[in-house]
C-alpha cells in the first residue's frame, strides 16, 4: 500500500508531510478498536492519501490529494475515502461522524505530542513554508493555531480528546506566544 503513494510523499520541500507522517498515522489507527473491516479500509485509504498533493503556496491539495485516492480507490469506498480527505481542510467534523472524528483526531495528533516531538514538528512545518517571509508566517501560523484554541475541543474523537487535548493546547499556546514574540 505504501508504495503506491510513496512518489507522492518523496516530492522535494516536504519536511512534516512526508510519508513519516502516514505511517505515524497508520500506526494510531492500528490501535483503534470496534471497528468494521471496511471502516478500517476506508480509513487506511484516507490516511495514505489525505496529504498526497502539498503545496503549501496552494489552497486546493486537499481536492486534488482526494482525487488522486478516488482513482486508486475501489468504487464500494472512493466516496468515503474522498470525503474523508476533505475533512482535513478544516480539520471540523460533525458530532455524528465516526470516521470522521477518527480521522481528524489522528491527523491532528501530532498537536499534542510531547515537547520536542512538537518542537520537531514546528520547525518542519516552518521548513515546508520557508519561502513565506517570516513576519508573514508568523501572522499566519498564529492565525491558524488560535482557531483551534478557539474550539471548544481540538479533537472530535473522544479517546484523543482524553489523552491530548490539554497538552495540545499548552503546545499551542506556547507556539503562538513564539510566534508574538
Amino acid at each position: 500500500m505504501i508504495e503506491q503513494v510513496l512518489p507522492y510523499y518523496s516530492s522535494p520541500g516536504r519536511h512534516y508531510h512526508t510519508i513519516g507522517h502516514v505511517e505515524d498515522c497508520l500506526r494510531q489507527l492500528g490501535c483503534i478498536e470496534g471497528l468494521s473491516d471496511e471502516e478500517r479500509e476506508i480509513l487506511t485509504q484516507a490516511l495514505l492519501w489525505h496529504d498526497a498533493v502539498y503545496d503549501p503556496m496552494r489552497s486546493d491539495n486537499e481536492e486534488r490529494s482526494a482525487a488522486l485516492a478516488v482513482d486508486h480507490c475501489t468504487a464500494s469506498i472512493r466516496d468515503e475515502v474522498g470525503r474523508l480527505i476533505l475533512l482535513t481542510k478544516s480539520h471540523v467534523v460533525d458530532d455524528t461522524d465516526g470516521l470522521g472524528a477518527i480521522m481528524i483526531s489522528i491527523d491532528l495528533s501530532i498537536l499534542g505530542a510531547d515537547a520536542a516531538a512538537y518542537a520537531t514538528y514546528i520547525a518542519a512545518i516552518r521548513e515546508e513554508y520557508r519561502q513565506i517571509p517570516e513576519d508573514i508566517y508568523r501572522q499566519g501560523r498564529a492565525a491558524i493555531l488560535k482557531r483551534f484554541l478557539e474550539r471548544p475541543a481540538i479533537f472530535p474523537y473522544p479517546p484523543y480528546r482524553e489523552r491530548l487535548e490539554q497538552t495540545a493546547r499548552c503546545n499551542i499556546a506556547s507556539e503562538i506566544a513564539d510566534l508574538a514574540g
